[in-house]
């Protein structure tokens, strides 16, 4: 019997991709008017030098351990405590200012002023744009008091708990809310699933796993034999991670947790 209902946050209950995306539209029409570039192409010239850049810099291991993404590093001001976390606040602004810079390089733009303006935008613009997906509200508010409701999110605590401070109407549902940055260890790691089920007290045949990346939320959940559900935005096709179930949208998981 299912007793618990584990959550990923990140483009699972918040729109995190379409905030990414509107913070470059907007970031990128900036650099339209002030040089006559392409905005389209600038976004996707600067996703590939991020892309690059990331792994580069020495705190890659630990962002990549806590699950901090490509573009979190983008605009978070991760103002958590540690070294590792000290580390990455000195490295974000050469590596946002260096993204940028070098992307209009590629468009044949040489400013090193603009490549810095841009990269103080973004996260002005991300932090503007904030979305819930449409069923987010409903389907937690189905399953409130008839579930325990938990949050597991891989990522920096300052930044997801700014996150959830623009969405304020969502702590409330959760009787436990852990975040990879504090606990020292992400999903997929058996450990940090394993401290949640204790938070919670069940079982893992007694929880189910909620979230939209295979490798981390289905494949922890698969580690420890507990039943996923997968939310396939993009109708990918994976045969490496195998998810319990699979949806498309977050509304078709009330139907599976009826059935079980």
């Amino acid at each position: 019997m299912i007793k618990a209902i584990i959550f990923d946050l990140d483009d699972t209950l918040l729109w995190d991709e379409k905030s990414v995306k509107k913070a470059f539209e907007e970031t990128c029409h900036l650099a339209k008017e002030e040089c006559h570039i392409n905005p389209e192409r600038l976004e996707e010239v600067v996703r590939e030098e991020a892309k690059q850049l990331y792994p580069t810099y020495e705190t890659y291991p630990f962002v990549k351990n806590i699950g901090i993404g490509v573009f979190e590093a983008f605009w978070g001001e991760f103002k958590d405590e540690g070294e590792d976390f000290e580390a990455l606040r000195q490295i974000v602004p050469e590596y946002r200012k260096d993204a940028w810079t070098k992307g209009l390089a590629k468009l044949g733009v040489h400013d090193e002023a603009l490549g810095q303006k841009l990269a103080e935008t973004f996260p002005k613009e991300r932090r503007q744009h904030i979305y819930l997906y449409e069923d987010t509200l409903p389907v937690l508010d189905a399953l409130k008091g008839k579930y325990k409701l938990a949050l597991l999110t891989n990522g920096s605590p300052h930044l997801q708990h700014e996150k959830l401070s623009f969405s304020k109407e969502l702590v409330p549902y959760f009787d436990q809310i852990v975040i990879s940055g504090d606990f020292g260890k992400g999903k997929p790691s058996e450990e940090i699933f394993e401290h949640l089920l204790n938070l919670l007290d069940v079982d893992p045949d007694e929880a189910l796993m909620v979230g939209d990346n295979p490798m981390t939320d289905i494949l922890g959940a698969s580690k420890m034999d507990m039943p996923s559900v997968w939310i396939n935005h993009h109708d990918k096709k994976r045969d490496d991670v195998k998810s319990t179930y699979e949806i498309s949208r977050l509304k078709e998981l009330l139907p599976i947790i009826e059935r079980l």
